[in-house]
């Protein structure tokens, strides 16, 4: 009985991912056969069908598993620590002086090598 449940399930999502699919083409033929109207107007179509595509989307378990990813994504974001304006000039400044560094050295190795292989072959 649950095999037969969940194969009904993912029917669903596939006919809804289809449905989805066919939105989505319609939505691009259809900016594309209207393109002497207005773009205000196109563009409108587009944020319906796209939000009306999305929601459908969403009533997938795997749409519906995203949804849920990004309302976490958004909790965690709210947790997070920003650095301030002076910490993040300092970390800023030492980035650059390290690369300056790094790019120095490896200048000066290619140069040094440069001669080396310039002295062996004449």
């Amino acid at each position: 009985m649950t095999d037969q449940m969940n194969t009904q399930g993912r029917m669903q999502d596939i006919l809804k991912w289809v449905v989805v699919a066919v939105i989505v083409a319609a939505g691009v033929y259809g900016n594309s056969y209207f393109s002497a109207e207005s773009l205000l107007y196109r563009t409108i179509a587009l944020l319906i069908l796209g939000a009306l595509a999305a929601w459908i989307a969403a009533q997938t378990s795997s749409g519906s598993a995203f949804v849920t990813l990004v309302l976490e994504a958004r909790t965690e974001i709210r947790k997070v620590v920003w650095p301030s304006r002076q910490e993040t000039t300092q970390t800023t400044v030492i980035v650059l002086v390290v690369v300056l560094i790094v790019a120095l050295v490896l200048w000066l190795l290619d140069w040094g090598l440069g001669e080396i292989i310039s002295g062996i072959i004449g």
